[in-house]
């Protein structure tokens, strides 16, 4: 598959941004009615954390696989390509299902090519802003915003026009990705050029790098990761328990991804003055403030402050992580390394929705005190990684 033909004047970056915006539709419109549809149908909150969590758990069985693939492409376009064309046919099957059986095969079909999107494009774009001398930043924020106005039209709909509009509105945004894909740029440089040499070894093979100094800021990361997981699943069904109206629903969920995208687009102006892994420690302190506020269901003006945290939770969080993973390994590994961050959060994530479900039913909001705890585990692990290997020049703006 070839590389798109690029209109004159267009960047790279603007045709990786305008994909970007459309890169996250899906996850927006079902973080803002996934479980509240699912429940609508007749699934229990048991049943809603086995549909949300079986996908994840065959992703980490191919994961590796399918970013070997890419790696070894001439350009990481081509699987970007095919798999947001699945994500968006495979949707139409919704139409056709209403059991829990039918919906858990139909959503994991969907859910596996979708999954595999962020991880492998963000690799590409960072890669490519590296090497252009551009603003990642800048660039993946455009996935934020693109999230927030997703989640905020999801919510406007579903309130306009009942729940009978989730799906084909999913529908719709899912295949809109897979049309926007076509015009995605080349990732890699002419002949697979590599990012200029750096200071710092980067390793060329996976195993090189799997030592414990390594993984535990991954391993943090993912623990901050799965209470994200917990906000998608649940945090909407909890709400319109405790009594929030659905008018508020989606714009609480839109407010994260905009504090988000507010902190991805100022970002450069904070790049490198603090360290991949300190970003990743920050993260952590912010997420057991946040939950643990959050466990006592306060007014809806509080969780609107608490969901703005998610600039730190989220944007800090994850810059971190790709920066760390960017210092450490080349270019040939690229997919597969951000890859082995995914297959780590994703197998955290997988054991927390499936306890989760009953977490819910029996505590309700109460339940989100387990995601504080998490940000304590979170807080160890990076810790750890610090003793083991200081910080020494491991910046975020850099490739070190």
């Amino acid at each position: 598959m070839s590389a798109s033909p690029r209109a004159p004047g267009i960047s790279p970056e603007l045709h990786a941004s305008f994909y970007h915006f459309f890169s996250y539709a899906g996850g927006a419109v079902a973080s803002v009615y996934l479980g509240i549809w699912l429940h609508e149908q007749g699934m229990s909150t048991e049943q809603i954390g086995v549909i949300s969590a079986v996908p994840v758990l065959v992703m980490l069985l191919i994961n590796q696989f399918i970013g070997r693939i890419a790696d070894r492409a001439s350009d990481w376009r081509q699987a970007l390509v095919i798999l947001s064309i699945l994500a968006g046919t495979i949707p139409i099957g919704m139409f056709f299902v209403d059991s829990f059986w039918g919906i858990l095969v139909v959503w994991t079909m969907l859910t596996i090519p979708a999954g595999m999107i962020p991880s492998m494009l963000d690799a590409a774009t960072l890669r490519m802003t590296q090497r252009n001398g551009t603003d990642f930043g800048f660039v993946r924020a455009w996935g934020t915003v693109g999230y927030t106005f997703w989640a905020a039209l999801a919510g406007f709909v579903v309130a306009w026009l009942g729940g009978v509009a989730f799906i084909p509105l999913f529908v719709v945004v899912c295949l809109a990705r897979a049309a926007v894909s076509l015009q995605l740029p080349r990732f890699r440089g002419e002949k697979r050029q590599q990012v200029a040499a750096q200071a710092k070894p980067q390793a060329s093979r996976l195993r090189e790098v799997l030592k414990p100094w390594f993984v535990l800021p991954i391993l943090a990361f993912a623990f901050i990761q799965a209470t994200h997981s917990i906000l998608a699943s649940f945090a909407a069904l909890v709400w319109k328990d405790n009594g929030i109206s659905e008018a508020f629903i989606g714009p609480l969920i839109a407010t994260a991804p905009a504090a988000e995208a507010a902190m991805m687009f100022f970002w450069k102006r904070f790049a490198g003055k603090i360290s991949a892994r300190h970003m990743i420690l920050l993260a952590a302190v912010v997420t057991i403030a946040r939950w643990t506020i959050m466990a006592f269901n306060p007014p809806v003006w509080a969780l609107f402050i608490l969901q703005c945290t998610h600039s730190v939770t989220y944007a800090v969080g994850y810059f971190g992580l790709v920066h760390f993973i960017a210092n450490w390994t080349s270019e040939d590994i690229a997919a597969q390394a951000q890859g082995f961050a995914f297959i780590v959060q994703q197998a955290l994530i997988v054991t927390t929705l499936l306890v989760f479900g009953w977490l819910v039913s029996g505590l309700g909001s109460h339940a989100f005190l387990i995601a504080s705890v998490f940000g304590v585990v979170a807080l160890g692990c990076v810790i750890a990684s610090l003793m083991l290997k200081p910080t020494k020049g491991d910046s975020a703006a850099a490739a070190h």
